[in-house]
């Protein structure tokens, strides 16, 4: 039976967030709200009758970028071409742009075949570890609002603006936080709960150090729940401190873009925002 695509409302989106628990991707708790906010019509199902069959998220940022994340067939209808269907709708829908995704190893071929290429590879790690705290002489770290110099220093490290997402994505319930000096600011990063534990994400900041003492004042607002942070391997001093501070890999993808990969300040990247929405 050939499918209905259409965009999906936001109880919609909760159903394909758990879909994405079963798979066991550990989705925030809020995703569902805070995802839509990026982009409401971001988000594509297919439907056979009134049932979700598969989805995809295919969030445009701008008229330059877009993201596919998301990427779910239910289980008991694969191999119908229900996958592929929302596979084409969600690329259409950002024709033109710079599409980026992370992929798992055994799906890197796939998407090679479909014209990305890899740029990055991305290692999760996990722990529970204490860290100390902010020392004197370091910025103050200070609760983050999604105000001009946040969106400002949002936008070194992430390719196109995403004032609406952040909007939400820096209020309660997530943890956001800033670094300030007195040249402004430094870093913020956001902790947000799942279904186990916490991820961290975005992790931006001037150096190691401060992407540390950001990442121990999250540990601290996370009251000892084990932490996930996705960061780039190129990062290689602050894997070097998460594995010294007990923090263990547990799960990597790979970065890969169709189209020209944006312009970025890689140096300032510790931690993406999400494997989803990029």
């Amino acid at each position: 039976m050939k499918p209905t695509i259409r965009t999906l409302s936001l109880q919609e989106l909760g159903v394909l967030i758990d879909w994405a628990a079963a798979e066991g991707w550990n989705p925030g708790l809020e995703d569902a709200a805070m995802f839509q906010a990026a982009d409401p019509e971001g988000f594509i199902g297919a439907f056979v009758g009134s049932e979700m069959v598969a989805a995809i998220s295919a969030v445009a940022y701008g008229r330059d970028f877009g993201f596919i994340g998301l990427y779910i067939c239910r289980p008991d209808m694969r191999g119908k071409g229900y996958g592929k269907a929302v596979w084409t709708a969600g690329m259409d829908r950002l024709a033109g742009r710079t599409i980026g995704l992370d992929g798992v190893e055994e799906q890197q071929a796939n998407y090679r075949s479909k014209g990305f290429e890899p740029v990055y590879e991305t290692i999760r790690y996990s722990g529970r570890a204490a860290f100390p705290p902010v020392g004197a002489g370091r910025p103050r770290v200070v609760s983050a609002r999604p105000g001009p110099d946040i969106i400002g220093y949002d936008a070194l490290c992430f390719p196109a603006p995403r004032r609406s997402f952040l909007q939400r994505w820096l209020q309660p319930p997530h943890h956001a936080l800033a670094a300030i000096t007195s040249r402004g600011t430094a870093g913020y990063a956001v902790a947000r709960s799942c279904r186990s534990g916490f991820k961290i994400g975005p992790l931006f900041a001037d150096d190691v150090q401060t992407a540390l003492d950001l990442l121990g004042e999250l540990a601290t607002a996370c009251e000892g729940g084990e932490l996930n942070i996705d960061v780039p391997a190129t990062q290689v001093d602050f894997i070097a401190a998460l594995d010294a501070a007990g923090f263990a890999p547990t799960f990597s993808t790979t970065r890969m873009y169709k189209g020209p990969p944006p312009k970025l300040d890689a140096q300032r990247i510790f931690g993406v925002t999400t494997l989803e929405l990029g």
